[in-house]
């Protein structure tokens, strides 16, 4: 346990194709480790900075309003906000 603040997920769509979460992370706030079962769309709603605890070791990841990245299935790692601001994100999961 890190006894970080867990980032709060908001499922805006849950249909047959598609799951779309919005994830909101105060500084220093984690989504905790996990594997995605489907490919994603991640579209940054702010700009910051992503600390990535993937089991290859940590990475960090810039985030820049507006621009989109695509992920297969299967990625797994643990999400904390590196920045000292709110970050946003909306995450498409693709079924």
């Amino acid at each position: 346990m890190t006894g970080r603040q867990q980032a709060v997920a908001t499922v805006q769509v849950d249909n047959d194709e598609v799951i779309v979460t919005e994830w909101r992370f105060a500084p220093g706030a984690e989504t905790g480790r996990h594997r995605h079962g489907y490919d994603y769309v991640v579209v940054p709603m702010t700009d910051g900075t992503l600390l990535l605890e993937t089991p290859d070791g940590d990475k960090r990841a810039a985030l820049i309003a507006g621009q989109s990245y695509f992920r297969k299935a299967g990625v797994e790692h643990n999400v904390v906000n590196a920045s000292d601001h709110e970050v946003v994100f909306v995450e498409t999961e693709l079924k």
